[in-house]
């Protein structure tokens, strides 16, 4: 007796199809969330708060101003679920939402001014091991970051660091996606010219 044949292999997924199943994912999970389901939206807000944030301190430097921003449009994000086209990507809508609570508070910010270094990060001064050096190239980089004008800096966020593509980073500015591709071209040039004597420095 012969013994059976085994299963055949699975398929190779398609180039893209891990992002369409998140995509879905993240539609039925606005559905649930519609329906009344909290756990559906706490699960999306987990997804992108780490994200959010970033995006948010792209637009207002300072990181507590940045939480509360990103905490404004998450809440802001729930209350609009309705207005969601589930065809499109969920995280381009939601950072979009984010970073208009962040201009906004920006806006209304008077009084409190973002210093130009965390003194969190600087405290006790340098030390020489690799993590000193790592914090020091992140407030560097912070530092280069504040330079650039807020579009052009939340484009390079979105773009090397969250990963987004040039389109979907379009979506979350509200502006043409050439116009992106030209933000970015410029960021990163300008940042690498802040940046330039770093190992000189280092």
């Amino acid at each position: 007796m012969t013994d059976p044949p085994d299963p055949p292999a699975p398929l190779p997924q398609p180039p893209g199809e891990a992002a369409r199943i998140g995509q879905q994912n993240e539609a039925d999970l606005v559905a649930h969330a519609l329906a009344g389901d909290r756990a559906a939206f706490g699960t999306l807000v987990e997804r992108y708060a780490a994200t959010a944030r970033r995006v948010a301190r792209a637009v207002l430097g300072d990181p507590d101003d940045a939480d509360d921003a990103a905490q404004d449009g998450m809440l802001s994000a729930l209350l609009k679920l309705e207005q969601y086209d589930p065809r499109r990507p969920f995280g381009p809508w939601l950072l979009r939402i984010v970073a208009n609570a962040a201009t906004d508070r920006r806006r209304r910010r008077t009084v409190r001014r973002v210093e130009p270094l965390d003194p969190g990060l600087v405290a006790g001064g340098a030390r020489p091991d690799r993590t000193a050096e790592r914090r020091a190239l992140a407030q560097r980089l912070r530092e280069a970051l504040a330079e650039l004008p807020e579009r052009r800096r939340v484009a390079v966020v979105l773009f090397d660091v969250e990963g987004y593509s040039h389109a979907e980073i379009a979506d979350v500015l509200g502006i043409p996606e050439g116009t992106v591709r030209s933000e970015v071209f410029h960021a990163r040039r300008r940042l690498r010219a802040l940046l330039g004597d770093w190992k000189e420095d280092a």
